[in-house]
């Protein structure tokens, strides 16, 4: 029986990337920058969560479904943050402007060290007549995750759930990461399983667009023979552990021991020795949840047991 096709997708916010430092420092340091003050990180804090529990509440899925798109969204968020603390003083013009670049680029956010590296190396060992691998994301967010990513040098592809995009651009470019599902687009967030089957099917997309840059053109996907070994990585039990299980995935937690206490079927990642991937996730049912100290850790594990597998 052939070996599995590798579909490993990630979450985005606290497994590719995190704040440079907590979204209320940053936030106050830049209104201050901006000419406001009068006012703590505890302040903004306080007033960031309601503004953003209002904002929700008002215009679920970031403001997607009232059609005024997420840099509208963010900007009322931002607004309803500043006001309070400002009283009767006019909110800088820049402010809104500001804040929206920094949280859709490296001036916010700091990639999770060895990602960069670790992924194109990964998807360099890649071979045309070896298993596939496709790298994505699945993440509950709107959609600035792409170009979060982008700002870190990593080369990010078009493909994105309920985007068109040219079948060209998607199979004649190499990628390090292959697909985006954001609840943003989806309209179905974590742990709901069908985030994750729009993953798949995005990647059976990209199975076919390849297959038909590549002249295969009689290739399609009912006969691929090689099923997918899907992996999914992130750091909150609930959403990803428990959200990728039940949608059939192996999951694979980012995180520290004490986060799952009281867990079952969890097996720390230097525990496993030299255990072969396919040993540990089998075709009939699921395995086991695997742990690890961080997203480094996972990719130096599985570059590994590809070029073996390979």
């Amino acid at each position: 029986m052939g070996r599995r096709n590798l579909l490993l997708c990630f979450d985005a916010f606290g497994t590719l990337f995190s704040p440079k430092r907590p979204i209320a420092e940053q936030y106050a340091a830049v209104a201050r920058q901006c000419g406001l003050d009068g006012f703590g990180t505890e302040d903004v804090q306080a007033s960031f969560k309601a503004a953003f529990s209002s904002e929700t509440k008002a215009h679920p899925n970031y403001g997607k479904a009232s059609g005024m798109g997420a840099p509208t969204w963010w900007t009322n968020v931002i607004h309803k943050t500043f006001q309070p603390l400002a009283g009767a003083a006019e909110l800088p013009k820049d402010l809104a402007p500001r804040l929206l670049h920094r949280f859709t680029s490296s001036e916010g956010y700091s990639l999770s060290p060895g990602v960069a590296s670790l992924l194109r190396s990964f998807k360099q060992q890649q071979q045309r007549d070896s298993p596939r691998l496709i790298v994505g994301v699945i993440t509950n967010s709107d959609d600035r995750v792409p170009s979060v990513l982008s700002s870190f040098g990593l080369r990010v592809s078009p493909l994105r759930a309920g985007t068109p995009y040219d079948p060209a651009e998607v199979a004649g470019q190499q990628y390090d990461i292959d697909l985006h599902c954001m609840s943003y687009d989806i309209g179905f967030a974590k742990p709901d399983r069908r985030i994750f089957d729009a993953a798949e099917d995005l990647a059976n997309q990209l199975v076919a667009v390849q297959a038909a840059a590549s002249s295969r053109q009689d290739i399609s996907l009912e006969q691929e023979t090689v099923p997918w070994l899907k992996l999914y990585v992130g750091d909150e039990y609930e959403k990803d552990v428990i959200g990728a299980s039940r949608a059939g995935w192996n999951p694979v937690f980012v995180g520290a021991r004490e986060d799952l206490a009281g867990r079952e079927n969890i097996s720390d990642l230097d525990q496993l020795g030299g255990r072969a991937l396919e040993e540990l996730f089998p075709r009939e049912g699921l395995s086991l949840t695997i742990r690890a100290e961080s997203t480094q850790n996972v990719l130096e594990w599985l570059t590994k047991q590809y070029s073996r597998e390979t």
